[in-house]
């Protein structure tokens, strides 16, 4: 039999640790926060589209003018 001369490390395992250890500078935001952040934007984007609907005429003709100048 052979003998082991203990168990290595992954590679991959020291490496992550490795990456944890190191403090970068900048702006440090809790990831609730940026998550929140997010979903208040999206709930107010749903918002304001459902209590000022753009006028379907309008937003049509703003489409096919885009549509025409792209590939007109």
């Amino acid at each position: 039999m052979s003998k082991k001369k203990g168990n290595p490390l992954p590679a991959s395992s020291a490496g992550l640790l490795r990456f944890f250890e190191d403090e970068t500078e900048g702006v440090k935001i809790k990831p609730e926060i940026v998550l929140g952040a997010s979903m208040g934007l999206v709930v107010t984007s749903i918002a304001i589209n459902i209590l000022f609907p753009a006028p379907p005429s309008t937003t049509a003709a703003t489409a096919v003018a885009i549509i025409g100048l792209l590939f007109g």
